[in-house]
């Protein structure tokens, strides 16, 4: 037995005994189906079988990606240069924004097409208000993400008042937009951003020092320590199996060495942008959303099926349209970002390849096609996917032609991946 962190004399299980009588047994585990290993063995079989079941996670995203480095390090030394990371993390920044509304959208079994177009516009709604019109940044960024939040709400009226097909509301959205964007941004069709503004310095040129970066890592690694043996505290309280402290603190070391090793590379350069932080922030809060949340369940919910959330009680006319409204919004913030980035806004902004490359970042980390299953990391994991292979071949020198193709064939295997596996967790009674 130990002591538990909040101080008090109940006694906490270290771990579920193997004793073999049920009622020594924890209530979730008295059910002979829930019964399995415990400790790191137990860890390391359950994770196995939800592998050999079909509940892939992220593995295959992370697999990806690391062979997708091997490959370009292996092609070119200077991929994996600290200069290089930070370009990639600044590049990956705003799309990454952009692919976080596609992954709740997916989540919903819906598509939103028009994101590169809301994108281009928001960032032509902040560049001439900005520039032209000389409102205070402030009040343009606020103009700008009001503009994609009406925008969603929109697209969200439309599809539970009228029944319009999600795919046909954003296709005529992409058009639209994308004509209001060549309005708004006039005959010259290109606007520069002052380099001495607030956003462009934010995007540019604000960097966290290196103390403040190891800073940062120590107190997230502390952070989710704390959270995990609250959590246990409570689950054994309540009678419930608790994961042992072996566990979380190889859990602990295994995170702060993923976040550590990426800090000590990025400070061999300029360091890790605020930018970068504030999109894992975005991550991290959407992620806590998702699964923390009451509307964030409901989501999963409506995605999975949207009859038994509505017989369950689920208000699902405010789900699409709170869904839509975060799509276009994360889409808006993406194109002020990618626009303070480059420093400019123009007709190009937010293009094809702004729609193809988010869409393609949350099925390449792990989003369904099919709703009702996905993560924030997603958009985390497969906008660096997409970013990486980008980078890579510019440093090749290769044509668009072969990035295309590459990313299509990412694109396709992820989604066969996605096929294969949600057969599986239905063969095994997962899905």
């Amino acid at each position: 037995m130990s002591t538990p962190v909040d101080g008090s004399t109940a006694p906490v299980q270290d771990a579920v005994p193997e004793a073999t009588d049920a009622a020594a047994l924890p209530a979730d585990l008295q059910d002979e189906r829930l019964i399995a290993s415990h400790g790191v063995s137990g860890a390391i079989s359950a994770f196995t079988s939800r592998l050999r079941s079909g509940d892939l996670g992220s593995v295959p995203v992370v697999v990806g990606l690391v062979i997708i480095w091997a490959v370009f390090q292996i092609a070119n030394s200077s991929f994996l240069t600290s200069r290089n990371l930070v370009n990639l993390t600044l590049q990956t920044s705003s799309i990454g924004v952009i692919a976080l509304g596609i992954v709740l959208v997916l989540l919903l079994g819906e598509i939103d097409l028009s994101v590169g177009s809301v994108s281009g516009l928001a960032a032509a709604v902040m560049g001439v208000t900005f520039v032209n019109e000389g409102w205070p940044l402030l009040v343009s960024l606020l103009a700008a993400i009001a503009l994609g939040v009406l925008i969603g709400l929109f697209y969200g009226a439309l599809y539970t008042r009228f029944g319009v097909p999600s795919f046909v509301i954003t296709l005529a959205g992409l058009l639209g937009f994308l004509g209001l964007q060549l309005l708004v941004l006039g005959k010259k069709g290109t606007l520069n951003l002052p380099f001495d503004s607030g956003i462009v310095k934010f995007a540019t040129q604000s960097f966290l020092s290196p103390a403040l970066a190891y800073g940062l890592v120590a107190v997230v690694v502390a952070g989710y320590v704390l959270s995990r043996l609250r959590n246990r505290v409570a689950r054994t309280k309540a009678g419930l199996s608790a994961a042992p402290t072996t566990v979380i603190g190889i859990k602990a070391a295994a995170l702060a060495l993923a976040l550590l090793v990426p800090v000590a590379v990025l400070n061999g350069d300029r360091g890790v942008s605020s930018m970068f932080l504030l999109f894992v922030a975005l991550v991290v809060a959407t992620d806590f959303m998702i699964t923390k949340t009451r509307w964030g369940r409901s989501v999963v919910a409506v995605g999975g099926n949207v009859e038994a959330a509505r017989r369950a009680g689920i208000n699902v006319r405010m789900i699409y349209l709170s869904v839509f409204a975060a799509c276009t919004t994360f889409a808006a913030v993406g194109g002020i970002l990618a626009a303070a980035r480059l420093v400019a806004v123009g007709q190009s902004s937010g293009g094809t390849d702004t729609n193809l490359n988010a869409i393609a970042a949350a099925v390449i980390g792990g989003t369904s096609l099919f709703g009702g299953r996905g993560s924030a990391y997603s958009a985390l994991l497969g906008a660096l996917v997409i970013m990486s292979i980008s980078n890579g071949l510019a440093l090749l020198s290769l044509d668009s032609s072969i990035r295309y193709m590459v990313t299509a064939g990412v694109l396709l295997i992820a989604v066969t991946i996605d096929s294969l596996s949600r057969r599986s967790r239905q063969a095994h009674g997962r899905a």
